[in-house]
């Protein structure tokens, strides 16, 4: 592909040589001269000058004097990813259900739909165009799978789950197990049956090993765009609302609400009915405590979590405790000292 038609298919300007030859991408500080590589951030720009990429896609404010060929956008990182699919396009799956799949009855499945060796589909499921469903995964009864959903090998979802269209489960991924609900009688703990259901919305990425489990009542939901890492659990009742990103290792008890467009670090834990609000900052390894309120905007850091500033000052401050400490043991001693003369 040339830097020309490249630039034309992004919708974004080259400078430059436009009929330069491009085969791939590459990291900055590896590409050759057939690859493009992105400038998305200062450390970047520095060390851009010495980069041998045959194409950079850099910031609209990008000097014009730079020896490299150049397309500019608004968002290098993202124009980047969309290069990305062009040099590297999706594998298309020829439809059909393999000899080995096992279907179940009355299930409605729309044209181009793939299902992979081995892979069981439960009795009244609906399944949408151009769905994938790989090899080894289990989908149970009465689950609704929107228009290229794509389950990759080993997902299992159990009965009554709706996943949206476009959404993306990695493999391993668990949806629908029962919740962690238990009563405690007679000094022995009894099962609280769990007979909710679970909602993902449309364009859903959920990585590998995650598990998001029904609702005791009602229904636990991720909402539209929500990306979660690997190893995310999610536990019964929680609300998770649109575009929301969860880091890997993160755990979200029972009844968390985590409301639209919040970013949560990975290796987080929060507790019981907390709630998120929007557009909130999670820092890595921090810990909401249960019914907490985080709210709108605040970045927060540390166990238990608190603004960033204020967990910024406390570390600063205990940098300070082994001086303090020789400080007071020298006055100690100095004290000791004076009584003694006294």
């Amino acid at each position: 592909m040339r830097v020309r038609e490249l630039a034309e298919w992004l919708g974004a300007t080259f400078e430059g040589d436009g009929e330069k030859e491009l085969t791939a991408v590459a990291p900055l500080e590896s590409a050759g001269a057939g690859d493009v590589a992105f400038v998305g951030t200062r450390k970047a720009a520095a060390a851009a000058e010495s980069s041998s990429a045959g194409c950079l896609i850099v910031p609209m404010e990008w000097p014009s004097h730079s020896y490299h060929t150049v397309i500019r956008a608004v968002e290098p990182r993202t124009a980047f990813a969309r290069a990305m699919n062009r040099f590297y396009p999706t594998v298309e799956l020829a439809p059909g259900v393999h000899p080995t799949a096992v279907v179940g009855k009355d299930v409605e499945m729309g044209a181009l739909v793939y299902i992979g060796p081995h892979a069981v589909v439960g009795d009244a499921t609906r399944i949408g165009v151009a769905a994938a469903i790989h090899a080894g995964c289990v989908v149970g009864k009465r689950v609704s799978l929107g228009e290229g959903c794509v389950l990759h090998p080993n997902v299992t979802v159990y009965d009554n789950v709706d996943i949206g269209r476009g959404s993306v489960l990695h493999s391993g991924c668990v949806i629908g197990a029962d919740g962690f609900g238990y009563v405690m009688e007679h000094e022995r703990w009894h099962k609280f049956p769990q007979v909710g259901r679970v909602e993902i919305a449309d364009f859903v990425e959920i990585g590998a090993n995650s598990c998001v489990d029904r609702a005791a009542l009602g229904v636990t939901s991720i909402g539209e765009g929500t990306k979660l890492d690997n190893m995310v659990h999610v536990g019964h009742n929680c609300r998770i609302g649109k575009h929301v990103v969860v880091a890997a290792q993160t755990g979200f008890s029972g009844g968390v609400v985590v409301e639209d467009y919040a970013v949560i670090g990975g290796q987080v834990g929060i507790g019981d009915k907390a709630r998120i609000e929007s557009r909130a900052v999670l820092g890595s390894g921090c810990g909401v405590l249960t019914s907490k309120i985080v709210r709108s905007g605040q970045t927060m850091w540390g166990t238990p979590a608190r603004p960033l500033k204020q967990h910024l000052e406390q570390l600063a401050n205990m940098a300070h405790v082994p001086e303090m400490r020789k400080e007071m043991l020298d006055m100690k001693r100095r004290l000791a000292d004076l009584e003694r003369e006294i």
